[in-house]
């Protein structure tokens, strides 16, 4: 039976698991390398060895209610799209409200994880951790969840950028980026089309003289504010979205979207056209991005095929010169350093994880990874469920299939993303948001049922069908049940709006005159309806009428 877990990183998905586990009565242990939690969205000036890094600026690409975890909604009067200063306010709330904080040992790294001597009968790990004074010290836990994510080795492929080595200027990878204050006045190439890639370009244009970004195969570009004003993904990452994907053949999807985007602007007339399809990637979240290209602050071009010098020469034969800095928004790789061979099962170009959490070869089933997954959709959702899947396991109150079961299925997983999506070595996994978290919501037994939502209660079976997937919805059945989960469904657009309301508008009334404009419309409408019908078909009046009359005996 496990009852003490050690808990690796106290970024959102190590906090999850941190109160998962509690939730179940297990004694967690989180150990953080650093004298504070939020993982990802602790900024520093300097970045440090081995851990992730964000840039001064930067602002998250999904709106708050749909990154919120399922029991503690953020703050009404946060932005929808919030600094990262917020969201690590957030996640303190967080970890304050539910009491995590005693559980988690700031400045103390993993060195080692490894299992027992006794591991077949026991299923227990040995733990060595590392404290800030340089300690070791060996610990043992039932139980082990990793969540030191996979945004913390910057990948710096120099190898594929011939004479990089006679670049007079600075270059750097993004993970370096800390702002644009370096860029004033200065020629950029920024190389990469991500999310990043394109953050930084879009900044380093307001101050530099000039920004190229070079890509390789372009990029589908979606702005965060979507139509009325409203947030992105609230409008369209909706359960009504989600049934049409299982409808409607993938190509016809892909059109339907791509006519969407390409009415914001043509991707063709900005050079953005990617050679993939709108859906087979996680697309640009990016606002800014075709204004400074309208602007000319920011030039798009295609591969870099060589540097000499401060010049840059591309594919298409063109050459950009002068150049002062180079910017490497080219990915990440991914490793747990940490973690014994025995536990890391290949499937492609990945580390396969049963349903992207659990290694599909181990013995006993007490090692998960929490928070590895890459959807179009915020990490804390999905790391929360998992988390809470992780947690029925190790408790024994769910059981996972046979190892020979779960090594099919990873490789089945892996076949169907190479075939669905566009997958690489350093982007091996992407699932679809709302069939991921359905899909361990089930194991965890908290899936709302749409057909008894209809019966029972339509007005939330209407809110979830038609409205956003936001967590909450993971919290109205099952084990974890909150009280509260109905309310915040019926509230979420509420607290959308409340950082809005700036200011009092008055509220126009509608005037005796509108109303008779409108009744005398409709009266016009009607009547020409019917002068339409009497026209073409002048028996269908006196047959319908005729059928009105009482019947008489």
């Amino acid at each position: 039976m496990v009852h003490r877990v050690a808990v690796i990183g106290a970024g959102p998905s190590g906090l999850s698991s941190v109160k998962a586990c509690l939730d179940e009565g297990m004694l967690p242990t989180c150990f953080e390398s650093s004298d504070d939690l939020g993982g990802l969205w602790r900024f520093k000036e300097v970045s440090e060895p081995n851990r992730a890094s964000i840039y001064r600026s930067l602002t998250i690409n999904t709106s708050k209610e749909m990154i919120c975890f399922s029991d503690f909604p953020i703050p009404a009067d946060y932005p929808n799209y919030m600094h990262h200063s917020k969201i690590l306010r957030y996640l303190k709330m967080y970890a304050e409200h539910f009491h995590l904080l005693q559980h988690v040992r700031f400045q103390t790294s993993v060195k080692t994880i490894r299992e027992r001597p006794d591991f077949s009968r026991s299923g227990q790990w040995e733990v060595v951790t590392e404290g800030g004074g340089g300690q070791e010290e060996k610990h043992v836990f039932d139980a082990v969840i990793c969540c030191s994510g996979h945004y913390t080795y910057p990948n710096l492929p120099l190898k594929d950028f011939p004479g990089i080595e006679t670049f007079a200027g600075r270059y750097l990878h993004s993970w370096d980026y800390k702002g644009p204050e370096d860029m004033c006045g200065k020629r950029v190439v920024v190389i990469g089309i991500g999310n990043s890639g394109s953050d930084i370009a879009v900044e380093s244009s307001r101050v530099a003289q000039q920004v190229y970004m070079s890509t390789r195969r372009g990029a589908w570009v979606i702005r965060q504010v979507s139509d009325n004003g409203l947030p992105v993904d609230m409008k369209y990452n909706t359960r009504f979205v989600h049934i049409l994907f299982q409808l409607l053949p993938t190509n016809v999807m892909n059109w339907l979207g791509e006519k969407k985007v390409n009415a914001m602007y043509d991707h063709t007339m900005y050079a953005l056209k990617p050679k993939h399809r709108l859906f087979s990637q996680i697309p640009v979240i990016n606002d800014d991005l075709p204004f400074r290209m309208l602007s000319g602050s920011v030039i798009l071009k295609p591969n870099v095929k060589e540097i000499r010098g401060s010049s840059v020469l591309f594919d298409d034969g063109s050459t950009v010169e002068d150049v002062d800095a180079i910017v490497f928004a080219t990915g990440y790789n991914y490793a747990f350093p940490y973690m014994p061979s025995s536990a890391v099962y290949r499937s492609g170009h990945r580390v396969g994880l049963y349903k992207h959490v659990f290694p599909p070869d181990l013995e006993h089933p007490t090692l998960a990874v929490v928070g590895f997954i890459h959807a179009l959709g915020a990490i804390m959702p999905q790391a929360e469920i998992q988390a809470r899947w992780v947690a029925r396991v190790f408790k024994g109150h769910k059981k996972l299939p046979s190892n020979q079961v779960m090594m099919k299925a990873v490789d089945k997983d892996t076949k169907d993303m190479e075939n669905s999506y566009v997958v690489s070595k350093l982007a091996p996994l992407h699932v679809d948001f709302v069939s991921y978290m359905d899909e361990v919501a089930g194991e965890v037994g908290a899936r709302p049922s749409l057909l008894w939502l209809f019966f029972t209660d339509y007005q939330l079976f209407k809110r979830i069908l038609w409205g956003p997937v936001t967590a909450y919805q993971y919290r109205l059945v099952g084990p974890g049940k909150w009280a509260g989960a109905r309310g915040a469904i019926f509230t979420q657009f509420d607290r959308m709006f409340k950082p809005l309301k700036t200011r009092e508008l008055e509220v126009e009334k509608a005037s005796v005159s509108s109303r008779l404009m409108k009744l005398s419309l409709i009266a016009v409408a009607g009547a020409v309806g019917i002068y339409y019908v009497h026209v073409r078909h002048p028996a269908a009046m006196t047959t319908l009428l005729s059928k009105l009359r009482p019947q008489t005996a």
